[in-house]
C-alpha cells in the first residue's frame, strides 16, 4: 500500500514513518511512504506557498496552485482518494482505518498556517478526517497517525496475524488489562487465573475485564456492544441458519444497520459486503437503501430478493449455496500430514486454479495467513483456506490426487484452527457439488435447511 504525504515538512513525515514496525514493512516493500513537498511546486521565485486572505483577518493561507501542483506531480491524472486533514472533518476510528486500508494508494494532504485555499480543496479531497475536537500547528502529526492506524492493517505488516484483532475496539470492547513479569510488583499481584494455565477461564476472565473496562471508560461502545450481543442471541435460535450473521458479530466485524423483527441488514466494511434476511421483499427493498456506497459483494438469504438487489447495485447472481457449519468442540483427525502454512511465494500457483475471485483477492489472503497447502513429493497439490468474512473455502486439490483424502484433510486442518482461534468453521457449498457436501457429513459439519445467494459485480 503507498502513502503520498503532501506537507511542507517532509523530513518531519520521513523520520516519524520510517522507524519501527512501519520502518521494517517499508523496507519488505508491504507500505511505501512518499513525501512530497508543496514547496517544490510553487511558481514563486522565493518559494513562497501561502498569502493572506481575501475579507481579512489573521494568519496565512496556503495557496492553491502550489498544492494543486503537487497533488497531480502524485496522481498523473488519476483520481486517487485524497485525505484533508482538518479538525473540522469526521472522527478518525478504527472501522475508517479498515476502510482505507483496502486503498492500494492514499493521499494525505497537510494543512498550515490557517488552512488551504478552498477551491483546491474541492477539487482533490474526497475525506475531510480529523483525529480529535482540537487544532495543532499542521497537518502532518495526525497524518502520521493515521497511516500507523492503516498500515497495521495491511496483511503482513504486524508479525502476529492475530495482533490487531485482539486489540482495543475488535468488537466494540476496549482491551482487557495486560500484566507481565515479576508476579508481585509494589504489593499488586499478577491476578491468580492468568498463572493458573487454563486458558478457557483466562479467556472468559479477558472478556469480562474487556465487558468491565469499555462499560466504565467507554460507555458508548458497550451499548454498541450489547446490542451485538442481543441480536447474537437472537439469531442462535436458528444458528444454523444464521451463522453467517453470527460469526460476522462475533469476529467485530459485522455492522448492524439494521435489527428488528425478522429482518437484519448486517455491513463488513472490510470486506464491503452486507448480509441480509428479510421477511417480505418490500421491507427488502427498503433496507436496501440503507446500504453504504462502494459495496462489493452481497449475501443474501431469500431468493426472492436477488432481483433488487441486482437492479440496485448493477450486481449478478454468483452462487446458490447450501450453509455448513461445525459446532463440535473436539478436533479432527488428519489423514494427509504435511499441510503447511502458505505464503505469497504460492500465489500463481494458486491463481492459476482458484477462479471464483480476483488474483488480487487471491494475494490479500496469503499475506493475511489465512491460506494452507497440501504437499506430495514437496510439490503443492492442493489448498484451502478461510475467506476474508471468516467462512471456509477456496478449497482445491490437483485431479492426480483426488479421491485421497487431501481435500478432507484441508478442510479438517482448517476447521482445528477455526475452533483453537474460538471461531464457529463454517462454509458454502454450491448446489449441486454433491461430492462436497458429502465430504461435509463425513467431517460432521451441519447442513441448514434453508439456501443462501452470493451476488456481486460480474468482474469481482
Amino acid at each position: 500500500m503507498k502513502f503520498d504525504i503532501l506537507t511542507l515538512f517532509p523530513e518531519m513525515v520521513t523520520g516519524g514513518l520510517n522507524t519501527s514496525i512501519l520502518g521494517k514493512a517499508a523496507e519488505k516493500k508491504l507500505i511505501e511512504i512518499n513525501a512530497v513537498n508543496i514547496r517544490d511546486y510553487t511558481l514563486d521565485k522565493h518559494g513562497k506557498v501561502d498569502d493572506y486572505t481575501y475579507g481579512g483577518g489573521a494568519g496565512m493561507l496556503m495557496q492553491a496552485q502550489p498544492v494543486f501542483d503537487a497533488y497531480q506531480a502524485v496522481a498523473g491524472g488519476r483520481k486517487l482518494r485524497t485525505v484533508y486533514v482538518t479538525p473540522q472533518g469526521m472522527p478518525f476510528t478504527q472501522k475508517l482505518a479498515m476502510d482505507f486500508a483496502r486503498e492500494e494508494e492514499l493521499v494525505f494532504l497537510c494543512g498550515h498556517y490557517e488552512g488551504i485555499d478552498e477551491r483546491v480543496l474541492e477539487e482533490i479531497v474526497t475525506d475531510y478526517i480529523s483525529i480529535g475536537d482540537y487544532v495543532l500547528t499542521g497537518g502532518e502529526l495526525p497524518a502520521m497517525v493515521m497511516i500507523d492506524a492503516i498500515s497495521r492493517l495491511v496483511p503482513g505488516v504486524l508479525g502476529n496475524e492475530g495482533s490487531a484483532e485482539k486489540e482495543s475496539f475488535h468488537n466494540d470492547l476496549l482491551e482487557y488489562p495486560q500484566y507481565s513479569r515479576p508476579e508481585i510488583w509494589h504489593g499488586k499481584q499478577v491476578p491468580q487465573v492468568l498463572l493458573s494455565g487454563n486458558h478457557k477461564l483466562i479467556g472468559q476472565w479477558r472478556r469480562e475485564q474487556s465487558e468491565l473496562r469499555t462499560r466504565e471508560r467507554r460507555p458508548d461502545l458497550y451499548l454498541r456492544y450489547e446490542q451485538k450481543q442481543k441480536l447474537y442471541k437472537k439469531l442462535s435460535k436458528d444458528k444454523r441458519n444464521h451463522i453467517q450473521f453470527m460469526e460476522s458479530l462475533f469476529r467485530g466485524k459485522g455492522e448492524i444497520l439494521y435489527a428488528q423483527d425478522g429482518n437484519v441488514l448486517l455491513y463488513d466494511a472490510d470486506c464491503r459486503l452486507c448480509m441480509m434476511t428479510v421477511e417480505s421483499e418490500e421491507k427488502g427493498r427498503q433496507l436496501l437503501e440503507l446500504v453504504p456506497e462502494g459495496i462489493e459483494l452481497f449475501l443474501n438469504s431469500q431468493e426472492f430478493m436477488n432481483k433488487a438487489v441486482c437492479e440496485r447495485f448493477s450486481f449478478v447472481v454468483f452462487h446458490e449455496c447450501h450453509q455448513v457449519c461445525y459446532t463440535k468442540k473436539e478436533a479432527l483427525p488428519i489423514k494427509h500430514k504435511d499441510i503447511r502454512l502458505l505464503g505469497p511465494e504460492y500465489l500463481e500457483d494458486i491463481a492459476a486454479h482458484y477462479h471464483m475471485g480476483s488474483r488480487e483477492y487471491v494475494k490479500g489472503r496469503l499475506l493475511a495467513k489465512a491460506m494452507y497447502g497440501a504437499f506430495a513429493d514437496e510439490r503443492l497439490v492442493g489448498f484451502a483456506g478461510v475467506h476474508d468474512d471468516g467462512s471456509m473455502g477456496l478449497l482445491y486439490v490437483d485431479e492426480a490426487y483426488r479421491r485421497r483424502g487431501i481435500g478432507e484433510s484441508l478442510e479438517a486442518y482448517v476447521i482445528n484452527i477455526l475452533c483453537r482461534q474460538g471461531y464457529t468453521p463454517y462454509g458454502h457449498i454450491v448446489v449441486g457439488n454433491e461430492a462436497s457436501l458429502k465430504m461435509q457429513e463425513r467431517l460432521g459439519l451441519y447442513l441448514a435447511s434453508d439456501h443462501v445467494w452470493w451476488l456481486g459485480r460480474e468482474d469481482w
